[in-house]
C-alpha cells in the first residue's frame, strides 16, 4: 500500500457499498465460470446502476440452465474452504506476462493500452483479475444475489472486434431487496416499450431498413403528433419562435463548428462529385447560421429558437436500444441567445418550462445534476473564468431558488460549458435522462456570433442549448414504460370505441362516431360481427381508455354505456355529457399514475 494512501471505511448504508458488493459479486462469478469453463477468456466485470456483468468468450454459446450452473458454484465457492481477495502492485511488464502465461488476451490488451507502469491485479481462489478494487472484506457477504440473462457483446463496444457473451447478474446486502428488485424486473419487462410498441401498433424497427431506424404506424405518429402540438404551442407561448433547419449540410459547416474533428466517427457523411455533405449529428449549427441571418442590438436579445429537428448519428450497432438508443432521432430542441444581464431570468425560465412541461405528461419526480468545471483545469475549457462561473451561478440559482436537492459534479462538464440535467423517475422508480440545460462558450466564438451592446460595440453572445423531452423518439419510449402503454386520455391514439351489440345499431353506433369526432374524440366503431365480450376484450388489450356499448336501449334513449379501461363500467351517459366530460379531461390533461 502506497505510504500516501488515504484509507476510509465503507458500511453498508454508504452509497458506494452495493458498487462494492456488486464488484466483489463479479469476480465471484467469474470464478464460478472459470471453474465450469476452464477455457474462458474474461473481458470486464463492472458493477453497473442496476447490478453487474462480465464479459467472457467461450467455445460455445450459454444456454439459461447454465446460469442456475454457474449459481450452484458460487454457492459451493461460498459454502466451501474460506475465501479472500488479495490485491497485489505488480510492474505492468510482470502482469503482461502473468495473464499471457493464464491466457487471457483481453487482460493483456487493457494493461497495454493503460500505458501505466505498475497495475494492481486481485485474486480470488483460483481465479486472477486485472482490478483497481476495492473489494469486500468477506466473500461470504455476498448471500443475496441472482443470474438474469446473457446477450451478445463486441469487446470494448466495437463491432469490429470479437462478440463475447455478457453474463448479467444482480447482488444485494439481504434476500429482502433481491426479491423487491426480481420484482422490479418483472414489471419492467410487462412494461418494455419495445414489445408494446408492435403489441400496440404504435411503431417499431424494421431489420430491413436498418437498426437504430423507426418506423411510425398511424396510431402511433397520432401519439406521435399530439405530443408535437403540445409541444409547438407551448413554445410559442412562452416566446420562442420555431424554425426548421436543412438535414444535410456540407462539411465545411461542420469543420466550423468543430464536429468533423472530433465527432467523425458518429457522423454520417456522403461525399458528392464535388463537395461533401454530412447528415447534421446537431441542430446548434444551423439555428446559428439563422442568427446571423442579421445583426442583432441588445434591444432584440434574447432571442429563442426552437425545432424539432430530426438528427442522425452514427451509433455502433451494439449500443442500439428500441426508441431509447437509434440513428435517427427528432431533438426537441432550443437556443437562447442572450445578454450576460439575461442569463438569470433565461435559466429560471427555461427550469419553469421544463417542470410544466413534465408535469403535464405526468412525471412529477425527477433527479437533478449539476455539472461543473474545476477551477484547478481552466486550461482545458472554452471561454473566461468569469464566464464560467457567471452561467454556473445561473443555474444554481435556478435550483436552490425551487428547494430541490441536486448532485453537483465538479468537473464533469464538457469544455464548452456548464450543465443541469433532470432526469425522469418513472413509475417503477427508473431514471430517464430528458431535460439538459447546457451554456456554450465554444460555438460562438467559433462562429463569431455576436450582438451589439449598449455601449455600441461587438460582443459574443451567452448561448444555452436546451431540449426539455430529450428526443421525441426517447421520450415516447419513456412515456410508453412509465404508463406500460396505458396512455392518459388525451394522449392515447384511440380514446373511444363504441360496440354495437347488434346489427340493428349499426347507424346508431356509426352516428354516435361521428358526433363524438365532430367534437374533438379519437373515436371509432367496432362493427365486426364477432361476441360483444370478445370485442371489448380486445378493446382492453388495446388498452383504449373508454369504451361504449350500445344496445336497443342505448339508440333508443340516445345514450351510451361507458366502460373504463381504468375504473370499470361507469353506467349509461348522454352522448353530449360523455364528450363533455371527456373533453374536459383532455383539457385538463389528466393523468393516474400506475
Amino acid at each position: 500500500m502506497p505510504a500516501a494512501a488515504e484509507i476510509y471505511p465503507v458500511t453498508t448504508a454508504d452509497e458506494k457499498a452495493l458498487e462494492v458488493l456488486r464488484h466483489s459479486a463479479s469476480h465471484l462469478m467469474a470464478l464460478a465460470v472459470q471453474t465450469l469453463f476452464p477455457e474462458a477468456r474474461f473481458g470486464i466485470g463492472p458493477s453497473i446502476e442496476d447490478g453487474f456483468y462480465y464479459d467472457v468468450l467461450l467455445d460455445r454459446s450459454l444456454a439459461p440452465e447454465d446460469l442456475a450452473r454457474i449459481e450452484e458454484r458460487m454457492a459451493a465457492a461460498l459454502a466451501g474452504e474460506p475465501l479472500a481477495f488479495t490485491r497485489e502492485e505488480m510492474p505492468s511488464a510482470e502482469a503482461v506476462s502473468l495473464f499471457e502465461t493464464l491466457g487471457q488476451p483481453f487482460k493483456v490488451e487493457l494493461i497495454r493500452d493503460l500505458g501505466a507502469e505498475t497495475v494492481s491485479v486481485y485474486r480470488l481462489g483460483s481465479f486472477v483479475d486485472l482490478c483497481a478494487g476495492p473489494h469486500l472484506p468477506d466473500i461470504k457477504m455476498v448471500k443475496a444475489y441472482k443470474l438474469l440473462s446473457i446477450a451478445g457483446a463486441y469487446w470494448r463496444g466495437d463491432e469490429r472486434n470479437q462478440m463475447m457473451q455478457r453474463i448479467y447478474a444482480t447482488a444485494f446486502f439481504g434476500d429482502g431487496e433481491l426479491k423487491k428488485e426480481l420484482v422490479r424486473r418483472e414489471e419492467a419487462k410487462r412494461r418494455d416499450h419495445r414489445r408494446l410498441g408492435p403489441q400496440l401498433e404504435l411503431f417499431d424497427i424494421k431489420d430491413e431498413a436498418g437498426g437504430g431506424l423507426v418506423f411510425w404506424y398511424p396510431k402511433g405518429y397520432l401519439l406521435r403528433e399530439t405530443i408535437e402540438n403540445f409541444w409547438k404551442d407551448e413554445h410559442r407561448r412562452r416566446g420562442y419562435e420555431i424554425i426548421m433547419t436543412p438535414h444535410i449540410a456540407r462539411s465545411a459547416l461542420w469543420h466550423t463548428s468543430g464536429h468533423y474533428d472530433y465527432y467523425r466517427e458518429n457522423m454520417f457523411v456522403i461525399p458528392t462529385e464535388d463537395q461533401e455533405f454530412v447528415l447534421k449529428p446537431m441542430n446548434c449549427p444551423g439555428h446559428i447560421l439563422v442568427y446571423k441571418s442579421k445583426l442583432h442590438s441588445y434591444r432584440d436579445l434574447p432571442v429563442r429558437y426552437a425545432e424539432l429537428g430530426t438528427v442522425y448519428r452514427n451509433e455502433r450497432s451494439g449500443t442500439l436500444h428500441g426508441l431509447l438508443r437509434v440513428r435517427g432521432f427528432t431533438q426537441d430542441d432550443a437556443h437562447i441567445f442572450c445578454t450576460p444581464d439575461q442569463l438569470m431570468d433565461e435559466v429560471d425560465a427555461c427550469f419553469d418550462f421544463a417542470h410544466s412541461l413534465l408535469t403535464a405528461f405526468g412525471f412529477t419526480n425527477y433527479r437533478v445534476e449539476l455539472s461543473v468545471h474545476d477551477p484547478a483545469n481552466m486550461g482545458k475549457y472554452a471561454g473566461t473564468e468569469e464566464e464560467w462561473e457567471r452561467a454556473e451561478a445561473s443555474l444554481l440559482a435556478a435550483i436552490e431558488k425551487r428547494g430541490i436537492a441536486f448532485h453537483r459534479m465538479t468537473g464533469e462538464a464538457v469544455f464548452y460549458g456548464p450543465k443541469i440535467d433532470l432526469k425522469l423517475i418513472d413509475a417503477i422508480g427508473r431514471g430517464w435522462q430528458a431535460t439538459t440545460i447546457q451554456f456554450d462558450f465554444n460555438l460562438p466564438r467559433r462562429f463569431d456570433v455576436q450582438y451589439v451592446n449598449a455601449e455600441g460595440q461587438r460582443a459574443y453572445v451567452y448561448m444555452i442549448h436546451r431540449a426539455l423531452l430529450g428526443s421525441i423518439e426517447r421520450f415516447i419510449g419513456t412515456l410508453t414504460e412509465h404508463y406500460a402503454g396505458e396512455f392518459p386520455l388525451w394522449l392515447a391514439p384511440e380514446q373511444a370505441r363504441v360496440f354495437p351489440i347488434g346489427p340493428g345499431q349499426h347507424d346508431y353506433a356509426r352516428s354516435v362516431v361521428r358526433r363524438l369526432v365532430e367534437g374533438g374524440l379519437r373515436a371509432r366503431a367496432d362493427l365486426r360481427e364477432e361476441k360483444i365480450g370478445y370485442r371489448i376484450r380486445e378493446a382492453e388489450l388495446a388498452k383504449i381508455p373508454y369504451m361504449a356499448v350500445v344496445g336497443e336501449r342505448e339508440a333508443a334513449e340516445g345514450t351510451l354505456d361507458i366502460r373504463s379501461k381504468r375504473k370499470g363500467r361507469i353506467g349509461a351517459k348522454g352522448v353530449d355529457e360523455f364528450l363533455a366530460e371527456s373533453i374536459d379531461e383532455i383539457r385538463r390533461k389528466t393523468y393516474l399514475s400506475t
